[in-house]
This record gives structure tokens, C-alpha cells and sequence, in this order.
């Protein structure tokens, strides 16, 4: 085992996404050069990068037996030996950024045996940052938080996008809700936590960095979080890939998927 608990790693995370704020908020709402990565990807930005590359030379730099997976660096299959991993989004919710709104994130997590035992998602547009440890509970600035207590599936509150709301995703009925969205899945994830929203879902597949931080930061505020199939998530996998995202409290997370499975 690496020589390091959960709650060393969650220290060096925090330290590392305040240095992350610092950088990004010197391009946020400022001239940046902005890129298309093609392919259906996305943009980015000197931000991302400059971000990533800081990421990087910070956390591996004190965890150098760590593997590492990044949306913004060239994956290295080496990590898939590595007892932990760290999983990056330097930005998540780069459209966000460059169009000057708050709600990016930097997603920073540790993931050990496909398992998220530490998490960060900082938020610098908007001071805020939540975090977790694998039984340590999750924070927001400090504060202890913990998920809704919605039954369900019905009269809930739903942080997503438009089309996961479909019909023909919700087989045995689409549950009537009221739907938010932010642009980040991250933070859309640390949302459920806070308790803001009741659930959170997104049926496409999914890349690991955009959840590995949230979901962690879901689990240890009292909530459950699988893939769309209801299978428990697995983090440092050859694909990077879940298959989409469920998350809610555990009666609301069974109640809904009851809505989703055939």
C-alpha cells in the first residue's frame, strides 16, 4: 500500500486546487486563447492547460508511485498498475468558462483498487469548495453535508440536462420532477451532495474525470451512486468510461432506477 491515508491525500488535493483557482481565475474573464479539440470533444483553453500542467508537477511531484488520467494529458496506460491514481479535470465546464459564467470546476480525485478515496471540487468563481475522504464525510467550505431525504421518484428536484429526461429513457414511467442544470457534472454531482437537489442523472457514457470527485463527494454525504445500469462505478478503468450516472439517496436512487430498468 502507497505509505499515505485518505486524508493525507485530501490535504494534497485542497492544497493543489487552491494553487489550480489561482491560475485559472488570472484567464477567467480575460483574453485567452481558446482551441476545438475535434472529434465531438470539446474545447480548450490555456487555462486547461496551464492548469493540468501545474496539477501535474504538483501531485505527482509528492505521489510519484501514483498513476495518473487527465482529460488534458495523454493517457498513459501505466497507470492501470498503479496501486492510486489521480483523475484530473483541470476545468469541467470549459464552455462555461470562456463564456465568463461561475459554475466550473476543477475535479480532483484519488482513486485506489476503482475506488474514489479522495475528492476536491473547487469552484474559485464562486469561493466555494467541496470535498471528501473515504469515511470522512463531505465538506462544503468546511461544513458537513448529507443528501436529501426525497422518497420519491416522484415531486423531485433533478440536476441534469434536457434530453435525460426523455420518455423513452424511463420505460416504467418518466418521474415528475422539477430540472436544473449546470453545466459541470461535477459540480451537478456535488449539488446531490450539498442537498440542494435531490438527484442527479446522466444516461450517456461517461468520462471519469467529470464524476470521479462528485461521486465521492455524493457517497460519503449519505447518498448512492452507480452507472445507469445501477452497477457500482469503477474509476482507472482501460476505457476511462462509466456507463452514464445515477446518484440520489439510496431510497430515491432504487426508486428511480426502478423507473429506468426494463
Amino acid at each position: 500500500m502507497p505509505g499515505h491515508d485518505a486524508a493525507s491525500d485530501l490535504a494534497l488535493l485542497t492544497e493543489a486546487a487552491a494553487m489550480a483557482g489561482d491560475i485559472a481565475m488570472r484567464y477567467f474573464r480575460a483574453e485567452h486563447r481558446v482551441w476545438d479539440k475535434g472529434d465531438g470533444a470539446g474545447p480548450v483553453t490555456e487555462a486547461d492547460l496551464a492548469v493540468d500542467a501545474m496539477l501535474r508537477g504538483k501531485l505527482m511531484g509528492a505521489r510519484p508511485d501514483y498513476g495518473w488520467l487527465s482529460e488534458e494529458t495523454a493517457d498513459d496506460v501505466a497507470r492501470l498498475s498503479a496501486e492510486r491514481c489521480f483523475i484530473i479535470d483541470p476545468i469541467d465546464g470549459t464552455r462555461s468558462f470562456t463564456a465568463g459564467e461561475v459554475s466550473w470546476a476543477h475535479s480532483i480525485a484519488v482513486a485506489e483498487a476503482g475506488r474514489v478515496i479522495a475528492a476536491v471540487v473547487a469552484m474559485p468563481a464562486k469561493k466555494v469548495t467541496y470535498a471528501a475522504s473515504a469515511g470522512g464525510g463531505a465538506t462544503r467550505n468546511g461544513k458537513p453535508l448529507h443528501v436529501t431525504a426525497a422518497p420519491g421518484p416522484d415531486d423531485v428536484t433533478i440536476v441534469t440536462a434536457k434530453p435525460n429526461l426523455a420518455d423513452h429513457y424511463w420505460p416504467n414511467g418518466t418521474p415528475r420532477h422539477t430540472r436544473h442544470y449546470r453545466p459541470s457534472l461535477a459540480y451537478r454531482l456535488a449539488l446531490v451532495g450539498e442537498g440542494r437537489y435531490d438527484a442527479m442523472v446522466t444516461f450517456r457514457d461517461t468520462w471519469e474525470w467529470d464524476i470521479a470527485a462528485g461521486a465521492l463527494i455524493v457517497e460519503e454525504a449519505g447518498g448512492m451512486v452507480t452507472d445507469r445500469h445501477g452497477a457500482r462505478l469503477q474509476f482507472n478503468t482501460p476505457s476511462r468510461l462509466t456507463a452514464g450516472t445515477l446518484a440520489a439517496n439510496p431510497a430515491l436512487h432504487s426508486g428511480l432506477l426502478q423507473r429506468i430498468m426494463p
